[in-house]
């Protein structure tokens, strides 16, 4: 694997999404990502909808590519030593988890336990709350977690009921955070030779988008209101109505308002002692949005962004999934990346959002069968043939 962490040995016993994506993201970056999954089932989420005309998950290969897969029955002796001597061999850097608290001690393989066994490894550790708190022990997903950062407190609209963001930004951005942490933790490694471990949870990162909405808070109490795609410090800045559709607009400051405004034919509102300023804007952006509207409502988006790109203004359509995944940008950008699946055949999905001057990250290997790679990596491991069959004769271990 060509990449920055090329020579990072990972063992992903994390399952569903934040972990998994977290496993990920390493391993589109050239670390070598074993994923354990258990027996007879495999991970979840290679049960979620949607299932492919073929029986595997989309939603499970999407944020499994690039790994090697093996399966365990860590329920058996056999499916335990195999995992520990997984973590303790000297190649294995990270392990990355998301079980419940506990489940790692009762099967013997808490950190305290592992670091004896490999001082380096660094141990990720991704759970609803965090490893500490009175909400330690609770389990936790993204619907509770954006509920509880304040998020859901604010999207949406005034009047109406809380709602989630469309996409499951807690949990992403989970693993984006364990990923981070992982990073920084192997740098360290890499001075002293030490592991440690990697705590960051679904509660927290939904905190962590929160970081205007509390900037307001702790400065003088206010809590922001449900603005719909309004913003609480500029306006305009949400989106608009056009005649076949919607559009963003970002006139976030003054030099892009009189932009607006230019593009708009509106002058009258430059003079206008109501949106003069920012701060007028702000404090009469329902009369400013009404005024607006009735202007964009005359042409189409593709229209008003013509105009608008010539002037550079910064807006942009509002598209739908199938949209987003066929933008120029996105292709060009190397987002949208193809994967040959022994069984489904071409499958696309998201590319690494990270570009490095000198690798720019290639997807090269596409999400693992259950217990596609445990052969070979038992071998790795020093397993010779005959051990690897009783393995799998007492069920230990799943081989393709």
């Amino acid at each position: 694997m060509a990449g920055p962490l090329n020579g990072m040995r990972v063992i992903e016993l994390a399952h569903i999404m934040s972990g998994p994506i977290c496993g990920m993201m390493l391993a589109d970056m050239g670390a070598d990502v074993i994923k354990v999954e258990k027996t007879p089932d495999g991970d979840d989420s290679r049960r979620f909808s949607p299932m492919l005309p073929c029986g595997e998950s989309a939603s499970f290969m999407i944020v499994n590519r690039n790994k090697r897969g093996i399966g365990l029955n860590l329920k058996t002796e056999g499916g335990r030593e195999v995992l520990r001597r997984l973590l303790a061999d000297a190649d294995a850097d990270v392990v990355i988890e998301n079980y419940r608290a506990g489940t790692m001690e009762k099967f013997g393989l808490g950190y305290e336990e592992l670091k004896l066994l490999n001082p380096g490894l660094i141990y990720c550790s991704i759970s609803g709350f965090g490893r500490t708190g009175p909400y330690a022990d609770k389990g936790g997903f993204d619907l509770i977690a954006q509920g509880m950062s304040g998020m859901m407190s604010m999207t949406g609209e005034e009047g109406r009921a809380p709602i989630k963001a469309g996409s499951p930004v807690a949990d992403i951005n989970a693993g984006i955070l364990a990923a981070l942490g992982i990073a920084a933790a192997y740098a360290n490694k890499l001075r002293t030779g030490l592991g440690q471990v990697v705590d960051t949870s679904l509660f927290e990162a939904g905190l962590q988008q929160m970081y205007w909405p509390a900037a307001n808070y702790f400065a003088d109490g206010t809590i922001l209101p449900k603005m719909g795609s309004a913003n609480s410090t500029s306006a305009p800045y949400q989106v608009f109505a056009s005649s076949d559709g919607w559009i963003n607009i970002g006139a976030a400051n003054q030099n892009n308002y009189e932009r607006l405004l230019e593009v708009l034919q509106m002058p009258a509102l430059a003079d206008d002692p109501r949106f003069r300023t920012n701060a007028d804007r702000m404090a009469n952006r329902e009369a400013l949005v009404q005024l607006l509207n009735e202007r964009l409502v005359t042409r189409t988006t593709a229209q008003w962004l013509e105009e608008f790109d010539a002037v550079g203004l910064p807006a942009g359509p509002v598209l739908n999934v199938a949209e987003a995944m066929a933008h120029e940008q996105a292709i060009a950008r190397d987002m949208i990346v193809e994967t040959e699946h022994p069984v489904a055949g071409p499958v696309k999905g998201l590319g690494l959002p990270i570009r490095f001057s000198d690798d720019a990250g290639t997807s090269q290997r596409p999400a693992p069968l259950l217990g596609e790679h445990t052969f070979k990596v038992l071998l790795e491991l020093g397993y010779g043939e005959e051990e690897i069959l009783v393995l799998q004769q007492q069920q230990a271990v799943l081989i393709l």
